[in-house]
């Protein structure tokens, strides 16, 4: 009881500290050290929440910087016999709350700034999403559309050789993310297991049938759609039956938001996705649009709507944009161009600085990633516990215990916000500081 009144004390006392014990960098003086990239635009908004803290520079640093970055190339031989070799990064950020967790991802535009940012990002999510995890993230730098399934496979098993000793079910579970799925985490099990013996909470998103968890395919999808209404609940703005929705992005997590809100009603305008845009002022048939593409077909040739271009899907009117797809596509000049009353962050880092604070301007409400895209991580926490006991749960329960973590989770932000004054984001950030601070006095640190 002593140790942890002491603990309390030494957080309140980091509030006043002097300024003089450390300079504490807030988003005044962003412009100065910030340099075009995913890290600088993710530490903005830190920044902006540990100025909301006052936070001294000594903690703000901690806070900020990445335990361990692992870099490795990964050398295979194609089908055709040439020798090629790929760039792999891990990036840990933090495990003072619990095992590093974040995705991995295969996409030819990886590199380490872009997975810093999206590791920083995963320990504010688990924090704000309450999940007893730190944040991680992994990525190849690698299009994976010009490997077939068996080099994926030795790509996929070539990662795991370099990373065994840093990741592990009390270490690091990574999950799917962009370009890849179930089967790459299967893939990842199996080679793990050779060294360290059968392991399945190493990763979580794998098959159903091979440990995998019922619900966690449209986890961050539902997940959308559940934050979605509470944010409509909270501002008194109905129900997503009375709401009309454009999604930017019909990948695993669009499509399933879309579905979804149209299951409850809600009426989906227009979708995107990387090579065109459809749009039905009577409301899309999200799901024979889903039947449509999963026979191969482009999804601007869907019969059911009118083409449009992609470049104007953010700027089609409706009462909920929800940007599903990647980082950093709302900027300033876009941010003018929106035509909706909330923005709700399905991906990772959809809106800059600068277009944040342009919505802001415009009185656009904005519903942050590390909340609204919680879902996916909330699930794999699902199915980390669920390997662990050698137990699986219902689909159903999956998806009522989401429903909980989610409505809890947004109860905690909107609270802040409304005591405090603040954005939605900046509440999210300061809920996950706060979190993340005391896990580290309440353990020690020098």
């Amino acid at each position: 009881m002593l140790a942890l009144r002491r603990c309390r004390s030494l957080f309140n006392n980091l509030r006043t500290v002097s300024v003089a014990s450390g300079s504490i960098v807030t988003p005044a003086n962003y412009g100065q050290e910030r340099t075009n990239s995913a890290s600088a635009n993710t530490n903005f908004f830190i920044r902006e929440a540990l100025a909301e803290l006052e936070y001294p520079g000594k903690l703000q640093r901690l806070l900020l910087t990445p335990e361990r970055e692992v870099l490795v190339e990964l050398v295979i031989t194609k089908d055709n016999g040439e020798i090629e070799t790929f760039n792999a990064y891990r990036v840990q950020h933090s495990n003072s709350r619990g095992p590093y967790k974040g995705g991995l991802r295969y996409h030819p535009q990886v590199d380490l700034d872009d997975i810093r940012s999206l590791a920083s990002l995963m320990t504010w999510k688990t924090a704000v999403m309450d999940i007893p995890f730190g944040g991680a993230k992994g990525g190849v730098a690698v299009d994976p559309k010009t490997l077939s399934e068996r080099e994926l496979e030795k790509l996929t098993r070539k990662l795991v050789q370099a990373l065994k000793d840093v990741v592990g079910p009390t270490a690091d579970i990574p999950a799917p993310d962009m370009n890849t799925s179930a089967q790459e985490m299967a893939w990842f099990f199996d080679e793990y297991s050779k060294f360290s013996g059968f392991s399945p909470a190493v990763v979580t998103g794998k098959p159903v049938n091979l440990h995998g968890s019922h619900g966690r395919e449209a986890a961050t999808g539902r997940g959308t759609v559940f934050a979605t209404r509470e944010l409509l609940r909270a501002t008194g703005a109905g129900q997503i039956a009375d709401k009309t929705f454009v999604i930017q992005g019909f990948g695993n997590v669009g499509a399933w938001a879309a579905e979804i809100f149209q299951d409850m009603g809600g009426k989906v305008l227009a979708v995107s996705d990387a090579f065109g845009a459809i749009y039905n002022e009577q409301g899309l048939n999200v799901k024979g649009l889903r039947k449509h593409m999963a026979e191969g077909k482009p999804l601007k040739e869907f019969p059911e709507g009118e083409a449009i271009d992609p470049k104007t899907i953010l700027s089609t009117p409706c009462d909920v944009l929800v940007p599903a797809a990647i980082g950093n596509v709302i900027d300033a000049a876009t941010a003018e161009l929106i035509d909706a009353k909330y923005v709700v962050e399905a991906a990772n880092g959809p809106t800059t600085p600068e277009g944040d604070a342009v919505l802001r301007k415009r009185g656009i409400t904005v519903l942050p990633d590390i909340y609204t895209n919680g879902g996916g991580v909330t699930v794999s926490f699902f199915e980390w516990v669920q390997n662990l006991q050698n137990f699986r749960w219902e689909e159903d329960e999956v998806n009522k215990r989401l429903d909980r973590v989610m409505t809890e989770s947004f109860g905690h932000i909107w609270e802040i916000a409304q005591q405090k004054k603040l954005p939605l984001r900046t509440a999210a950030f300061v809920k996950a500081l706060q979190s993340v601070t005391r896990a580290h006095l309440h353990r020690g640190f020098d």
